[in-house]
């Protein structure tokens, strides 16, 4: 684990230990077991556990290690929040997400939307096949788009519009408001990268076979 992820991963740890854990499952909506001391911790439909007598965070399917990125996006899910807040089931921008949203969009959409956008801009459809395969569900915007429940407080929309001879191909990703009470800005932009990552990297081997660029 490279230096600043093992720093903010055992940040988390440090953070676990300064709240109390029926705070957490209650303002996070997640499961603790207390003769365990476990948390069962829902990602995309998916339960981890989050054990913190070993300091280890697997699957429950089959102990396997979620990786770096959820790894950390886990543990700062269960520490972050400073106020018991609820979703707002409104979607906006990044841009929209005060502390940074605006700042950091530049690199986000360089990052995330542009290849969102190559993925699935000429072939939306393919966009509802993926997010199939990560429990999202369709929603009502664009060409195609999809709902998807990073976590229990944190849903994401994923939103595409096919592109032409005249208008250029776009996506983005859509955020509740209530997020900023969930996780801090760099938290947030990494939800939305690991969400872009995994849907881009599900659609690869079928765009190299139907050359969707």
């Amino acid at each position: 684990m490279e230096s600043n992820y093992l720093t903010a991963y055992n940040k988390g740890w440090d953070d676990l230990k300064q709240k109390k854990p029926e705070d957490i499952a209650k303002a996070m909506e997640v499961t603790y077991l207390s003769d365990k001391r476990q948390f069962i911790v829902p990602h995309f439909h998916e339960n981890y556990i989050v054990d913190c007598k070993q300091q280890s965070i697997k699957k429950e399917a089959d102990g396997t290690d979620p990786g770096t990125g959820a790894s950390i996006l886990i543990i700062q899910y269960l520490t972050f929040f400073q106020t018991n807040a609820i979703l707002v089931n409104k979607w906006v921008s990044l841009k929209e997400i005060p502390n940074g949203g605006m700042l950091f969009y530049p690199a986000f959409h360089e990052e995330c939307i542009v290849g969102l956008t190559k993925a699935f801009g000429h072939r939306p459809a393919f966009l509802l096949e993926c997010a199939k395969q990560l429990a999202g569900q369709p929603a009502s915007f664009g060409d195609a788009s999809a709902v998807f429940e990073v976590f229990p407080k944190i849903p994401l929309c994923v939103v595409v519009w096919q592109g032409d001879e005249e208008v250029a191909a776009n996506a983005t990703i859509l955020f509740d408001p209530s997020i900023e009470h969930f996780l801090h800005t760099e938290s947030i932009i990494g939800a939305g990268g690991y969400l872009a990552k995994r849907l881009i990297k599900l659609a690869v081997p079928e765009i190299q076979r139907g050359h969707f660029f």
